[in-house]
């Protein structure tokens, strides 16, 4: 039986013998030693592993692996969950799991940054944002957030910009949830924000405030009219927040109704699994007039060439590259392969579907509530939707025991209180066993408390939400999205910075386990023992791979990851007394989150020049370090650098900070190309994020879910995350809702991980950077190579120059990304990190014949802009800036190019790959921006 590494890496022997022979080494090993520096290389053990990799399990068949992964899973207990705090059990329909979750063509996406071929997951972005502000009454919602704790947060900032007054106080209502209240002090206090928790429904405190966040429901079950605090608050220049629960909105007054100026939350219960905690689409939604205040991502309607309405992300989108430490937010993922699942949830329910749901789970929270009443139990609030709050003076323990007894979990406030919470999955026998566990049985009376279906206006009325209510026309709906994109399924996607490999079938099988995916995140520890050692598997291996000491999971994001490494810096140095370190150095050439989680963090980013070949500049960095020494708190550089190269001084950059007293934060965005060659915390890093997203294979899902995970030297240990409703955790600061993140998606990097053992890790690492050398040589002479380390080599990734065949022929990387859709490619990176290049990045899991197929593409589009640079086709009319080309614009009856069809729809001839047809001509992004629509437009648009 093959070695699952065999099925990972694309190359084979006789591949890597022919990429090697143009290269120009002997062998794989020279390559690393022409690559990296000597100094940081691991020198290797007798079974030729870097020290401690040896310790790893021995690789594992596919078999084996989920044979493991299922004993773990099997010790896990499945109860019933009532214990709600913002995660709710909830009934997947199966069309929406096979044929999104575990669809390749859905799950292997990337980020829709191409438009013209990422229609499909654009349209179904659009109906989640159009769901999203149906439900709340508001006018925007963007394409989802990380989680409903950091949309919270986000609306904090967000909230402090709109208001334009120098105030720095926000009001928080004592019932907001924990969690929530939790990440919002986090991001408060570096940005000198004060938290005022008051219990606001006896109105806003005194003094002046920017902001006002509420839930709705309360984390108690309580449902508040929060009308009359909206209005006070606006009377006194503040904006309101609300914290709504979208099923119950199905009944509720939705915020936008009442006044409310920004609603946040989660979509989890749209037929997305608890999974330990993640991952869940939040979202965040606004009126009109804030639009451009909204962090994240924005789909907005635009036009293609040829007048047809199309999909792109809009206004501010990336803004970290553009703003950096001056960026409103440095989240630079989405949840989109959640928010297509909770929004096909909705269009496949309809609004009458989600109210009749909606009713059902509040009939079962007032059958709980009477029966109480009628056993004598005090019922703490009246009007509630989902969630009964029990007074059981001195009997909390004992309630919740006699529940477990029962199967059912229900959350033990304190020990005078139990609340309980009705969800999708609760049925009539978990009502009389949750009564049976107070000492009481169903009431017979109705309910003395108010009516809480109060509201009026109407939602998801567009077709997207009434045409696909029968399975087939479900099925045949997200086929045909599908098609419309391009992901990993059908093509190599060579994209510099973002690792698209290999998502194996057998590493994303165990995600839908009910073991794993119903899973509440605060059940009773007893509940999730191989979960838990799942997680302490996958802590151990990631600080042997990396050599570091410690590692967090709950970083939900890499922007996430960033942001907690920093946080520990920080807190480390106040710990020493260190008060004054608050300048962080980064790289002029730096991804652009690097400077937005640095100012987020409350430091002052210093930025350090490059030199012309795309190293930190030495002399200016030993020049920022005398001028700021004992303020330097931090160095955040990127390793292999932002530019695809392996940097020869990386030992003494971080040694220079480390002797004044600095620590040194090595961003893992480009591990890829480190796992088994060298340990980021053995040559300098005192921190790093990885990304699981891309070093270890968990999906990019079209723009998210992500994991970003932050590992520390033992120094940095006591300063890692904690949570507030997470015992085994610290309590110090907390950047995710759920206490380990996105953990239903863990098994996907402990598959990967046993499957492939410390051998495989490094064999793939190997390969990626042969594979990237490979393409720098196939294609130097067509597109000039930016940058090369000392020996003539590159990373992971090459730079392509075109800046001069631009300036020369007036052919632009925009022409080229697009023209590559009509060879059936998608475009590799533009314009990062430099204007005017492309930066590619093939990855270990592509075979040999994709990446030449790539670089005949590749070459063949060089030689249609030398036609354009010639003279044979104008600059305004040639293949390159007609693309991408259509089937409907092919079938015209007069064809005024000066070149033909074919040329255009076929340019290597028809026999060279299989086709992938875009949907739309070239989208015109500016005519977005100025008429801004980010909802489902009419079906008249289409017509």
């Amino acid at each position: 039986m093959p070695r699952f590494a065999d099925r990972h890496i694309g190359p084979d022997a006789d591949a890597v013998a022919t990429m090697l022979d143009v290269i120009g080494v002997e062998s794989l090993s020279e390559l690393a030693e022409k690559a990296l520096p000597a100094g940081i290389l691991d020198a290797l053990t007798t079974e030729g592993l870097a020290p401690g990799l040896d310790d790893l399990p021995a690789p594992a068949t596919e078999e084996q692996a989920l044979a493991e992964l299922r004993e773990r899973a099997e010790s896990n207990t499945v109860a019933v969950s009532m214990i709600g705090q913002g995660y709710f059990d909830t009934l997947t329909p199966a069309v929406l799991r096979r044929n999104i979750l575990e669809n390749p063509a859905w799950y292997t996406a990337y980020t829709p940054y191409q438009p013209e071929i990422s229609q499909g997951r654009l349209e179904a972005l659009l109906n989640f944002q159009t769901m999203v502000e149906d439900l709340t009454g508001l006018e925007v919602a963007n394409a989802s957030m990380l989680d409903e704790a950091t949309a919270a947060a986000e609306a904090m900032t967000l909230m402090q910009r709109a208001v334009k007054r120098s105030v720095n106080r926000l009001a928080v209502d004592s019932d907001v949830y924990p969690q929530t209240a939790a990440v919002i002090e986090t991001r408060a206090k570096p940005l000198g924000i004060e938290v005022v928790t008051t219990d606001l429904r006896n109105g806003l405190p005194e003094g002046d405030f920017f902001g006002v966040i509420v839930q709705s429901p309360g984390a108690s079950g309580c449902v508040t009219d929060w009308s009359g605090l909206i209005e006070q608050a606006h009377e006194r220049g503040a904006l309101v927040a609300v914290g709504a629960d979208l099923l119950a909105m199905t009944l509720l007054t939705p915020p936008g109704d009442i006044g409310a100026d920004v609603a946040f939350g989660t979509t989890q219960r749209f037929g997305v699994p608890m999974g330990f905690g993640g991952p869940h689409a939040g979202y965040l939604a606004v009126h009109t007039k804030h639009a451009r205040q909204l962090p994240g991502r924005l789909v907005g309607v635009s036009v293609d060439a040829d007048g047809s309405p199309a999909y792109r992300l809009a206004l501010q989108t990336r803004e970290q590259h553009i703003r950096r430490d001056k960026a409103t937010s440095n989240i630079c993922t989405a949840q989109v392969l959640l928010a297509v699942m909770a929004a096909m949830y909705a269009s496949y329910h309809g609004s009458d579907g989600l109210t009749a749901i909606a009713h059902r789970v509040h009939g079962h929270a007032l059958g709980i509530a009477t029966g109480l009443e009628t056993a004598g139990v005090e019922v703490v609030h009246d009007a509630f939707f989902d969630t009964v709050l029990a007074r059981v003076p001195g009997r909390g323990e004992q309630v919740r025991a006699a529940a477990k007894e029962r199967g059912i979990n229900v959350w033990l406030v304190d020990a005078d209180h139990v609340s309980v919470s009705c969800d999708e999955a609760t049925t009539a026998l978990h009502v009389e066993h949750v009564l049976e566990a107070f000492g009481a049985t169903r009431g017979g009376q109705h309910w003395r408390g108010p009516a809480v279906h109060t509201r009026s206006s109407e939602f998801l009325t567009h077709p997207a939400f009434t045409r696909y209510r029968t399975e087939t026309e479900m099925m045949r709906y997200l086929r045909s999205l599908s098609d419309k994109d391009i992901a990993l399924d059908r093509s190599m996607i060579p994209l510099g910075s973002c690792t698209m490999k290999l998502n194996a079938a057998a590493e994303m099988e165990p995600i839908t386990w009910p073991e794993f995916a119903r899973q509440h995140p605060f059940a009773p520890a007893s509940d999730t023992p191989g979960l838990r050692s799942m997680i302490a598997e996958l802590e151990t291996w990631l600080t042997k791979l990396t050599g570091y000491d410690s590692v967090s999971l709950q970083p939900n994001a890499g922007s996430q990851g960033e942001y907690a490494g920093l946080l520990a810096i920080q807190a480390y140095h106040l710990s020493r007394g260190d008060e004054q370190r608050n300048i962080c150095l980064i790289p002029s050439s730096a991804h652009g989150t690097n400077a937005a989680s640095a100012a987020l963090a409350g430091m002052r980013v210093v930025v350090v020049a490059c030199r012309e070949n795309g190293d930190v500049d030495l002399d200016d960095l030993r020049a920022k370090i005398a001028e700021h020494a004992d303020a330097i708190a931090a160095l955040m550089i990127t390793y292999p650098s932002t530019h695809g190269v392996f940097e020869q001084d990386v030992e003494a950059i971080c040694a220079a900070v480390h002797d004044v007293g600095g620590q040194v934060y090595v961003d893992g965005a480009n591990l890829n190309a480190l796992v088994g060659l060298a340990r980021p915390g053995k040559f300098g890093g005192d921190v790093s994020h990885l990304n699981l997203h891309k070093t270890f294979c968990i999906p990019h899902g079209g723009g998210g879910p992500g994991v970003g995970p932050v590992a520390v030297r033992s120094h940095l240990t006591p300063f890692l995350p904690g949570h507030p409703l997470a015992g085994e955790l610290s309590d110090t600061y907390t950047v995710s809702a759920a206490p380990y993140g996105s953990a239903s998606i863990l098994p996907i990097t402990w598959m990967y991980i046993r499957m492939m053992g410390a051998p495989g890790l490094r064999a793939a690492t190997l390969t990626a950077i042969a594979s990237a050398n490979y393409v720098a040589r196939r294609l130097d002479e067509y597109y000039p190579v930016l940058y090369t380390g000392e020996k003539g080599m590159v990373a992971h990734e090459c730079i392509l120059d075109l800046r001069g065949i631009t300036k020369n022929t007036g052919v632009t990387v925009d022409d080229v990304a697009k023209r590559l859709a009509d060879y059936g490619f998608h475009a590799p990176t533009m314009s990062f990190p430099v204007a005017g290049t492309l930066m590619v990045e093939p990855t270990e899991s592509e075979s040999l014949n994709e990446v030449n197929a790539f670089c005949e593409a590749m070459i063949a589009i060089r030689a249609e802009i030398d036609q354009v640079g010639s003279g044979t086709w104008p600059v305004d009319d040639n293949p390159l800036r007609g693309a991408p080309h259509t089937a409907e614009s092919l079938l015209v009856e007069e064809w005024t190019h000066p070149y033909t069809r074919q040329q255009a729809a076929y340019p290597l001839g028809k026999a060279y790959r299989a086709k992938v047809w875009p949907p739309v001509r070239r989208i015109d992004s500016a005519y977005g921006d100025r008429n801004l629509v980010c909802s489902c437009p009419p079906v008249e648009a289409f017509a």
